[in-house]
């Protein structure tokens, strides 16, 4: 994982409910850290209304860094800031989500492909390492470990992959996916045949096959966005139950 990334995550695994006292970043940057984990893991909802005052209350902070930081999740489309109208959480829809994965499956699985031929043996052993207990925590059912060790080796393998423009575009891209990934996570039934694509693509690793690794990674972002779709798709109203239908997993 990314050092910022290392750092991020230490950073969210140690705040606690309640009123919180946040370190080390820049202050603005400290509130859009946790505002981003309470987004992705669903307790800011979507489409829910911000309280901005409350919210800087339960941060312990005051208006002025709050409200840069959701200039920052604006800018990530996790927030919805418009003039004369309430903040709120952006909302998840299907198009979006379907729109989101066509585009995420591309930029991760070249990643994946570049990383296969680049990672060295001890690149290799960390993803084996995180790859290991990523699989105790699926067989524990342990699904907050399992979410984050899934996202850190998504990362290393970005990371490993070596080029720095790729980087720079699944950054724009990879906290919205993370936050549908989540949503999904919680309500589908999928984590049998993600760890499936898992092992699938660590085999490719293990073989130094870029156009395997490629193919399987690929194949793993169209059905983690195919799930969410259906997810999406059971939980809309029965108004909006037929205007878009979810795809298959592979709609190419």
């Amino acid at each position: 994982m990314p050092q910022s990334a290392r750092k991020a995550l230490k950073l969210v695994q140690g705040l606690q409910h309640g009123k919180i006292a946040i370190h080390r970043l820049a202050l603005h940057e400290q509130v859009a850290l946790r505002l981003r984990d309470l987004i992705v893991k669903g307790q800011l909802e979507p489409g829910e209304r911000l309280r901005i005052s409350e919210l800087a209350e339960r941060l312990n902070v005051s208006l002025t860094p709050m409200r840069e930081a959701l200039k920052v999740l604006a800018e990530e489309q996790l927030v919805e800031l418009t003039p004369n109208r309430p903040t709120r959480i952006a909302p998840i829809t299907i198009e979006g989500t379907r729109a989101l994965f066509e585009v995420t499956a591309e930029i991760e699985s070249l990643g994946a492909e570049l990383a296969a031929a680049r990672m060295s043996r001890d690149n290799l052993n960390s993803l084996e390492g995180l790859h290991a207990k990523m699989r105790d925590c699926h067989n524990a059912t342990a699904i907050d470990d399992y979410f984050e060790l899934n996202n850190g080796i998504h990362d290393l393998i970005a990371e490993f992959a070596g080029n720095p423009i790729l980087t720079h575009m699944r950054s724009k891209l990879e906290l919205r996916a993370r936050r549908v990934r989540f949503h999904a996570l919680q309500q589908g039934n999928r984590r049998e045949e993600a760890m499936q694509e898992h092992e699938n693509v660590m085999a490719a690793f293990r073989d130094k096959s870029p156009q395997a690794a490629r193919q399987a990674w690929h194949i793993h972002f169209l059905n983690s966005g195919a799930e969410a779709c259906r997810v999406l798709q059971s939980e809309a109203s029965p108004e909006t139950r037929g205007e878009s239908s979810p795809p298959s997993k592979l709609d190419y």
